[in-house]
C-alpha cells in the first residue's frame, strides 16, 4: 500500500502571496480562465463551441413581423351544443365571443349557424353533417376544399 503523502493544502501553509502559482498575478483575475463570460468563443474557445454548443453562431429561419402574427383562440365543435343551450339560439357568433377558430373534436347534435373566422376541415364536416353551416364574419360560407 502506498504511503499517504501530505495534501497540497497542508504543504501550502505558511506560504505567501502566490501560493505556488509563480509570479504575482499569474493566477489572478479573468486572464487565468481565458476571459470573462463568453469571451474567446470565436478564438481560443472555438473547440469548446464546436463540441458543446455547435449552434451558437449563425442564423436560421425567419422572424414573422409582430403585425402579421395572429393569436388563435380556438373552441371545439363538442362545445357548440352547450353554447347554443346557454344562448338559447341556433346562431352562434363565436367571433363576438372572442374565438377565431373552430376545431373538430367532439360531436354536434343540433343544426347551428356558426360565425367564426377560421375552421378546420373536420369541424366544417361535422357541423354540415348535423344540418348546420359555418360562416365567416364577412358572411362567406366556409366549404371543405375537395382534394385535388
Amino acid at each position: 500500500m502506498v504511503v499517504r503523502r501530505r495534501r497540497k493544502s497542508r504543504k501550502l501553509r505558511g506560504r505567501t502571496r502566490t501560493m505556488g502559482w509563480g509570479r504575482i498575478g499569474q493566477h489572478r483575475r479573468s486572464g487565468a480562465r481565458g476571459g470573462f463570460g463568453r469571451a474567446g468563443m470565436h478564438k481560443h474557445f472555438w473547440t469548446w463551441v464546436t463540441a458543446k454548443s455547435p449552434g451558437y453562431f449563425g442564423k436560421y429561419g425567419f422572424h414573422l413581423p409582430p403585425e402579421d402574427r395572429v393569436e388563435i383562440k380556438e373552441i371545439n365543435v363538442g362545445e357548440l351544443d352547450e353554447l347554443a343551450r346557454k344562448l338559447n339560439t341556433n346562431v352562434i357568433d363565436l367571433a363576438a365571443m372572442g374565438y377565431n377558430k373552430l376545431l373538430g373534436f367532439g360531436k354536434v347534435k343540433g343544426s347551428y349557424t356558426v360565425i367564426v373566422a377560421f375552421a378546420s376541415k373536420k369541424a366544417i364536416q361535422k357541423v354540415k353533417a348535423a344540418g348546420g353551416k359555418v360562416v365567416t364574419p364577412d358572411g362567406e360560407e366556409l366549404e371543405v376544399e375537395a382534394a385535388s
